[in-house]
């Protein structure tokens, strides 16, 4: 992460250097909102096994430098969940609860900007690496062998083995951008996340591949300088 940190600065200082026509600047900011997120799996014989997508939210802060009215480099530091639904059916039908996934990544994005002078739409393309970071279970399990239904809120306990913490994919979005008075602007947009790494390690003969697909709905501010 520090690795991917530092290229990042160095980029983005080596851009700065580049002169054009167009007045480029810098700006910073900030954006949080609600994701949803859903898991891209293949039961194979766990046929009574029901993954559905659930709810979390998201936050960042982030800076980007705009070469041209219409072009900028963005990269961002966000926290943000990755949630999903477990349950069953059958005899273990009240099994039914909420994985509550944190993550920590940093997507680096183009922004592609069009519009008028206040009103500006923008489309963001890139690449995104995250970590993550914490998990917690939340819902009821069905436990045959006591005979009895409980209430489990309990932090996810990580397997080295297992789970692959670390994290890589796709990130893009739209979003339509307001700028008032001098260096202040405000947005909204809707953005996805797509994993091309697998949050199972295949250490198992029968592969058990599981990819994040995350959808952002985000709102925010940015200083431009």
């Amino acid at each position: 992460m520090k690795q991917i940190i530092c290229l990042i600065i160095i980029i983005l200082c080596a851009f700065s250097q580049i002169q054009g026509k167009a007045q480029t600047r810098w700006r910073v900011g900030a954006s949080g909102g609600a994701d949803y997120n859903w898991y891209s799996i293949d039961t194979q014989y766990q046929t009574d096994f029901r993954y559905d997508g659930a709810w979390g939210w998201s936050a960042s802060v982030f800076g980007q430098y705009d070469f041209f009215d219409w072009i900028g480099l963005r990269a961002e530091l966000e926290a943000t969940e990755r949630n999903y639904r477990f349950r069953r059916t059958g005899i273990y039908s009240c099994t039914n609860y909420v994985t509550h996934n944190t993550y920590v990544q940093l997507p680096v994005m183009t922004q592609f900007s069009f519009g008028g002078r206040h009103v500006r739409g923008f489309l963001n393309a890139g690449v995104y690496a995250g970590y993550w970071a914490a998990g917690q279970y939340k819902g009821t399990l069905n436990d045959l062998i006591v005979g009895d239904i409980t209430q489990v809120d309990e932090p996810y306990i990580f397997q080295k083995k297992k789970d692959q913490r670390a994290d890589f994919g796709l990130a893009g979005g739209l979003g339509i951008e307001y700028r008032f008075l001098k260096h202040w602007a405000v947005h909204i947009e809707g953005r996805c996340y797509y994993s091309y790494i697998s949050t199972v390690k295949q250490y198992m003969k029968v592969k058990d591949y599981r990819y994040n697909t995350t959808l952002d709905i985000l709102t925010g501010f940015a200083y431009m300088f």
